[in-house]
């Protein structure tokens, strides 16, 4: 049977061609300023008007490159089903049609705060859902909006500027804010990849994103404007110096009118707490902010990694994670922060044992087993020895009799070139998962229920459960919690570990087999990590999409003030994206289009 790539078609699209085309008026002139009529990244894969065999091998090669999704108008990390990549050079067929889904119509590719005025004063206009993108880097599906129109900040690009000595871009200075340090402007749609580099070249450091490879986060890749800093975001600098929102001195905001505002301590400080943590996506569209900056210095990591000798040791590996899950806040607040991951069944291995005597794997295949890597500023990789032995101690029972353990330790001279060894690393993308997550706190990590909740977190060995550790709380993590103007879920100050769970499925799996893993994601393991720590909640950007307690969850006791920011700066829901602040206003019918919730 074959199938066909369909042609954009939404309630809106009509309508936009007809205002596209012949309005006079400045907002009408879309077509100049970068309009896009959107087609699937994997429509050449498909008999239709798009179809072309060697485009789609080229697509099927580009298809888990994380560059390629962000550089692509609607590709997405963590793509839709509604048009996967088919390889037609290894004889696979399309098993399904090819259509847009729950995508943007027409993109608006902007390059200037101008264009993005005059997206949103259009959309504003004329009633049309929009959608903001950056890179496309989104697991809770913010960057989509069946029938939309979609502004892509990504080539809003003014560059990025240092400042020995942070100075406020207000006529008179600003009182508010006590930073005096080094900062670096941010002028658009920039990635870590890009900001990281302009610090190391004058030695400074930056909260920015990026995890080890195992992670399913690329947050080397991801954008320093949008829902990473406007979330919280997370880093290997972040326990050091803190979260990415609590970084911004001020930034550059695009407001449901049209106007462009300052937001800082001491200009709209309301709507400066919100995009400090708030979330992204719903207050209005950020261009620019200016980030604090901090001098390199010396790190040492640490890297431990442990699996079952064979099977029958299951029960000592589980007694092994509850272990480390035991000591993790005590090592968090001795310096150590960093990553880890571990799994029953991972479908890649997590733990390699190599024969240093012979000079080769000789067991490269321990898909059950844990790994972390912990870094530790300011010290020397003596003092990191110092700090772990205790805990080591607690592991070394099972060393060779039931595990195998695997512990190394490292120093860098500067924060760059720790990164570069054992961070930002990009992993392939592509593909679909559920996750869900949850802050846990110290008493979450000690209680006697932990070894329980993790059984049920990780499920049984054929559900393929990846389990990413984010040891980041802690620290200034904590301390940031007194900033005034920070809009963080206050579940981060005292939690140690965000913990995420996720879930794949198998290529081509059917609409039953995904919502299973869906509702095994929501109902069973995250609600068991919901039993464990019912007074916490969940990091909003790597949460899980279907949390019916998602305001609660994400938002804290930040809600009310931000729902009232909310409605001050954007009365007229021009802004909406799915668990986003204001987003219970609203519900999609059956044909997707977005209507009032009452």
């Amino acid at each position: 049977m074959q199938m066909r790539a369909s042609r954009p078609t939404s309630p809106a699209r009509a309508f936009l061609l007809t205002h596209v085309r012949h309005r006079s008026t400045p907002v009408g002139h879309l077509t100049e300023l970068g309009l896009i009529q959107n087609v699937q990244p994997a429509a050449p894969c498909y008999p239709g008007p798009y179809q072309n065999n060697e485009t789609c091998a080229y697509v099927d090669a580009q298809w888990t490159s994380e560059a390629f999704q962000a550089d692509t108008a609607i590709g997405l990390s963590y793509p839709t089903e509604s048009c996967p990549v088919v390889n037609i050079a290894a004889g696979q067929q399309p098993t399904q049609n090819c259509t847009l889904g729950d995508q943007p119509v027409y993109t608006v590719n902007a390059t200037s705060p101008e264009q993005v005025v005059a997206g949103i004063d259009f959309a504003r206009e004329h009633n049309v859902r929009l959608v903001i993108r950056d890179t496309g880097h989104d697991l809770l599906r913010r960057s989509t909006g069946y029938g939309s129109l979609q502004i892509w900040i990504r080539y809003v690009r003014q560059g990025i500027t240092f400042q020995n000595s942070f100075k406020s871009s207000a006529r008179c200075g600003c009182s508010n804010t006590s930073w005096t340090g080094s900062a670096f402007k941010i002028g658009g749609g920039y990635t870590w990849s890009d900001v990281l580099g302009e610090a190391a070249s004058r030695n400074f450091i930056v909260v920015g994103g990026g995890t080890p490879q195992y992670l399913i986060d690329l947050e080397q890749s991801v954008g320093c404007l949008g829902g990473w800093m406007q979330g919280g975001g997370h880093g290997p600098a972040a326990h050091e110096f803190g979260l990415g929102a609590d970084q911004v001195l001020e930034a550059q905001v695009v407001l449901a009118n049209g106007d462009i505002v300052t937001a800082s301590p001491c200009q709209h400080s309301d709507l400066f707490f919100a995009i400090r943590g708030g979330g992204g996506g719903t207050y209005g569209v950020v261009l620019s902010t200016t980030v604090k900056a901090y001098p390199t210095t010396r790190i040492a990591a640490q890297q431990l990694s442990f699996a079952p000798l064979n099977s029958s040791y299951m029960p000592q590996f589980m007694e092994a994670i509850v272990l480390m899950h035991n000591a993790y806040p005590d090592l968090l607040n001795n310096g150590f922060s960093g990553y880890g991951s571990w799994a029953l069944r991972s479908p890649t291995p997590l733990v390699y044992n190599y024969n240093y005597t012979l000079g080769a794997e000789t067991n490269a295949n321990f898909t059950t087993g844990f790994t972390h890597t912990l870094s530790i500023f300011r010290q020397p990789a003596e003092t990191a020895q110092s700090i772990f032995a205790p805990f080591l101690r607690q592991l070394a029972p099972y060393n060779g009799r039931s595990l195998f353990i695997n512990i190394t330790y490292s120093s860098f001279p500067t924060y760059a070139a720790f990164y570069d060894a054992l961070s930002g690393i990009e992993s392939p993308i592509g593909s679909s998962a559920a996750i869900g997550s949850r802050l846990l706190d110290g008493k979450a990590l000690t209680s006697p229920q932990l070894n329980r909740t993790l059984d049920v977190v990780v499920g049984r060995p054929k559900e393929y459960t990846s389990v990413n550790l984010v040891l980041i709380g802690g620290g200034q993590v904590a301390r940031d919690g007194a900033d005034p103007y920070s809009g963080v879920n206050p579940a981060w100050r005292t939690a140690y570990l965000h913990n995420i769970v996720a879930r794949g499925w198998p290529p081509g799996a059917d609409v039953a087999t995904r919502n299973a893993v869906y509702s095994d994601i929501t109902n069973v393991k995250v609600q068991a990590m919901k039993d464990l720590a019912p007074d916490t909640g969940a990091y909003m950007n790597e949460g899980d999409r279907f949390d019916p307690d998602y305001l609660k969850d994400f938002y804290g006791q930040n809600l009310d003030r931000l729902s009232t920011i909310k409605r001050k700066y954007d009365p007229g829901s021009v802004f909406y994206c799915p668990t986003c602040v204001g987003s219970d206003g609203w519900r999609e019918d059956p044909t997707g289009r977005l209507c009032p919730a009452t």
